[in-house]
Parts: C-alpha cells; sequence; structure tokens
C-alpha cells in the first residue's frame, strides 16, 4: 500500500532567503503574468533606457513613472480602488517636481517620497509595520517574480499567441526603417531634420551600459509592481498586537511623570524659549548657530520619543473603561500640548537666526521640518481625543507627502535667493559663494541683484541645453531665456561671506 504522499516544507527557496506565514504572503506557483503585464514592463523598460537621464532633472522621471505605474493598474486585476488612485496621483506628483524645479536635491527628496507613497499604493499599509515594509516590497519578489514572468511567457509561446521571438524581431526591423528612412528626410529638407530631432528621442551612445542598466531596471521594477498589485503580501499582519490593557496606575503614574517633567522645563526655560536676540546677546558663549541648532536636535528627539510613548500608551489603555479613556486623554494630551511649545521655540529660535544671517537650505529645511512636526502632534492630539491610532500611520505619511509638495511649490532656492537678495538691499550683505551653488530655480531672483553682484551668483549656476522634448525642465527653461536676454559677465570682484554659515 502506498503511502500518501504530502506537500514538502516550505524552503528558502520558495520566496529567496524569506519565509512568510500564511496569513502574510501566500506561497503563489500557479499564478502567471498577463501578456498585457509583460509587454508595457518592456516597454516602460525601453522608455527609461530612451529618455531617462538619472543626472538630468527633466520631465523624464515623470514619464518614466507614468509608464511604470500603468504597468502596475492597468494591466492586472482587480482593478485600483479610489484610494490607490489617489495614492498613485500623489506619487506621480512627487514626481513631476522634476518637470518644474530645477534642485536636484529638493527632487531627490521628492524621488525617495514617491517610491515610499507607490509602494503603499501597491502593497497596502494602515499599521507602522505594513508602512515600513512597504517600500522595500519590490525588493522581496525576485524569486516570486521569475516563476510569474516564466509562466507567463511560457504561455505566450501556446497556440497562436504572439511569440517573444516575433515581438523583438518587429521592433529591431521597425527601428532600423524609421531610422534609415528617417535620416534620408533629414537629409533632405533640414525643416523636417529638427522636427525630426526633436520629436525622436536621442539615444547618447556615450553611456549606453548606464542607459541599459537603468531601462533594466525599470522594467524589472515595473514587473514587480505588477506582481504586487496581483498577489500583495499583508505586512499589517507582522504588526505587534495591542496586548493584555495594563492598569490604570501602570501607564498613569510614568505619563504623570513625565507630564511633571515637561511642565517644568517649560516654566523654567521660558525666558530662554522665548527670550530672542536678547537672550542670545546676554548669554556668554551662546551664537545665533547654537542656539537654534539646539533647539532643533531637542525637537527631533523630544518628537520621536513623545509618538513612542503615545502609540504605547494608547495600546495599553483598557479603553471600556471611562476613567482610564479620561485619564489618558488628560495625561496624553498634556503631554502633546506641553511639547507644541517646544516646536513654537524651536521655530521662533529659527526665525532669529535666519533673520540675522539670511536663508539658506539648510535653516529652510530645518524651519519645513520643525513646522510639519508640530502638525504631527496636532494628529498625535487628535489621536489621543478619538483614542485610535490606527488612521495615524496614514495620516502621518500623508501629511508628509503633502508637506513635501507644498515645500516645492515654495520653491526652497528660488525662496532663498529672494530672501538674501532683500537682505542685500537693506544690508549690503550678501554671500554670493553660496548663492552660486543654488539652482537654476534661483535665477529669476538673483537676477534682480545689481552689477558687478549678478554677474557674480549667476556665473555659478549651470545652465545646460534641452536637446530633446524629453529632456524638457520649466526651470531650466526659464532661466535660458533669463541668461539669453542678459548674459552673465566674467566674475572678477570678491565678496564677503556670510558669518553665520
Amino acid at each position: 500500500m502506498t503511502a500518501p504522499t504530502t506537500r514538502p516544507p516550505k524552503t528558502a527557496s520558495d520566496d529567496g532567503l524569506w519565509h512568510w506565514r500564511r496569513d502574510v504572503w501566500r506561497r503563489d506557483r500557479t499564478s502567471l503574468a498577463p501578456r498585457a503585464t509583460l509587454a508595457a514592463a518592456l516597454g516602460a523598460g525601453a522608455l527609461a533606457t530612451l529618455i531617462l537621464q538619472v543626472s538630468v532633472v527633466s520631465i523624464a522621471y515623470l514619464l518614466t513613472g507614468a509608464a511604470v505605474a500603468v504597468t502596475a493598474f492597468a494591466t492586472v486585476r482587480p482593478r485600483p480602488t479610489p484610494l490607490q488612485l489617489v495614492a498613485v496621483a500623489g506619487a506621480l506628483a512627487l514626481l513631476a517636481v522634476a518637470a518644474v524645479r530645477g534642485a536636484e536635491w529638493l527632487v531627490a527628496l521628492c524621488v525617495v517620497a514617491s517610491w515610499v507613497v507607490g509602494s503603499v499604493a501597491l502593497v497596502g499599509g494602515r499599521t507602522w509595520t505594513g508602512i515600513t515594509l512597504a517600500p522595500v516590497a519590490l525588493g522581496l519578489t525576485p524569486v516570486r517574480l521569475v516563476g510569474w514572468v516564466q509562466r507567463g511567457r511560457a504561455r505566450l509561446g501556446v497556440g497562436r499567441g504572439v511569440k517573444p521571438g516575433r515581438v523583438i524581431a518587429v521592433t529591431a526591423i521597425s527601428v532600423a526603417l524609421v531610422a534609415l528612412f528617417g535620416s534620408l528626410f533629414v537629409s533632405a529638407d533640414p525643416e523636417f531634420g529638427r522636427l525630426f530631432d526633436s520629436v525622436v528621442p536621442e539615444v547618447r551612445v556615450s553611456n549606453p551600459v548606464g542607459r541599459l542598466l537603468v531601462g533594466c531596471f525599470v522594467a524589472v521594477a515595473a514587473a514587480a509592481a505588477a506582481y504586487l498589485r496581483r498577489r500583495p503580501p499583508t505586512f499589517d499582519a507582522l504588526a505587534p498586537g495591542s496586548g493584555r490593557p495594563l492598569a490604570r496606575w501602570e501607564w498613569a503614574v510614568p505619563l504623570a511623570l513625565l507630564d511633571a517633567l515637561f511642565a517644568g522645563f517649560v516654566a523654567v526655560q521660558v525666558r530662554v524659549l522665548f527670550g530672542g536676540d536678547r537672550h542670545v546677546r546676554d548669554t556668554a558663549g551662546l551664537t545665533y548657530a547654537n542656539y537654534a541648532r539646539q533647539g532643533f536636535w531637542q525637537l527631533a528627539a523630544v518628537t520621536v520619543l513623545t509618538l513612542l510613548v503615545v502609540a504605547v500608551a494608547v495600546r495599553k489603555v483598557d479603553r471600556s473603561s471611562v476613567g482610564d479613556r479620561v485619564t489618558a486623554r488628560l495625561l496624553l494630551g498634556t503631554l502633546c500640548l506641553l511639547t507644541l511649545v517646544v516646536v513654537a521655540s524651536a521655530v521662533h529660535r529659527m526665525a532669529l537666526y535666519e533673520n540675522e544671517f539670511g536663508f539658506t537650505r539648510l535653516r529652510l529645511g530645518v524651519m519645513a521640518a520643525e513646522l510639519w512636526l508640530g502638525l504631527v502632534f496636532v494628529l498625535l492630539i487628535a489621536a489621543g481625543i478619538r483614542m485610535s491610532v490606527r488612521w495615524l500611520p496614514r495620516a502621518v505619511l500623508v501629511s508628509a507627502s503633502a508637506g513635501l509638495l507644498g515645500f516645492a511649490a515654495l520653491n526652497p532656492d528660488g525662496y532663498i535667493a529672494e530672501r538674501n537678495v532683500d537682505r542685500y538691499a537693506d544690508t549690503g550683505e550678501i554671500d554670493v559663494g553660496y548663492l552660486r551653488g543654488l539652482s537654476t530655480d534661483a535665477v529669476p531672483a538673483l537676477d534682480r541683484l545689481p552689477e558687478p553682484v549678478r554677474s557674480c551668483a549667476l556665473s555659478g549656476i549651470d545652465v545646460r541645453d534641452e536637446p530633446a522634448w524629453f529632456d524638457y525642465n520649466a526651470s531650466r527653461t526659464r532661466a535660458q531665456h533669463i541668461l539669453q536676454a542678459r548674459p552673465a559677465e566674467p566674475c572678477n570682484h570678491g565678496f564677503g561671506i556670510d558669518p553665520g554659515n
């Protein structure tokens, strides 16, 4: 008699090096990649190969992101939910910053944020654990993705289906015919040549390996995104549970002591927190620089610790008890309100610093971060009132994404240049060496400076040509027009350095 066969236990080869529980990510050996998904992923990779230069801030980032989004959300089932569509729109809006702003550091932040928001749109996430693991989900799919694509390719070769070899052959023949006849038409008519050059992507063979690697990465990422849409993991299942509620005194005593500590600090430090110019000038060894930086790092540490305290305390409160709910609201609300005082003081300190020495990227970024952290505390207060933190992780992510878009709309480099130009008009002091390191976003404001300061400030800003439409950037185009109308002269003058830097 033959013994019954049993399914072999799951091994590392099922998902690479990861062992997932069934409630987190079920094993997948049957699903296969649709034809449309494979074609769209290859198309996204080809598009990235032709137009995307990682080192050039341009509309190509948005176009590549849109191709990946179409692959993931338009070629596989189920249909995206309204919430997913909103998240995708937010991710593409963050990529669109690359078409509008010229500051590479700002675009880099937006690209990273777009990756996070897009990953949450693919995988979902309602807990801190789910949102934290969502951005790494694409890197966890290689073994599953290979099987998914192989099964899809096998189906393409059955019956009258389109075979991959045929697709490659037709693509190569089409490109060769367009190149041959296009070159003949270009040589026959200069006007058509200009039109042809502006429409057809220019493949810069100076870096073919790099472009091919970028294209392969985008194609794989697009296919992996489609797979995650089809078979998403449930990382929220890994989130720690709330556990058994604690007795009231077990969490109330630590919170009460923490509230007393915060209240004592705020009461004693009122003169320090809001003393302003007088406190800085009257304290030996204290400068605007360390006065502002010390407040910021205090704020950052207090924010993280308070967030952890509120998140843990809310989980340990017995919500079925009216007395526990009232006590928790009182203690946690007081803690958040006292922390908001620290937020206000840090913002005040940075304002004094900027008024004295002008704006820089670091100072403006610190100010924006402080204001956003203040909003996080307001969300914490709302969570305490509702005695629920389930909505808090997504609310924090939405506020961060919206805040970054608002920061991009402010145009940081342009704003910094404007404030420094106004300060020069009032005081005659300017740090030309720093302004020369700004991006093309600063050109309209720096154009207001008188000569020779204007030419010295503009001489260090790189304004490159845009040979093709997919290299378009609104900030760079605007700067080109300004400098074509009034070219910057050679800079042979020296200017003082801002002592605040």
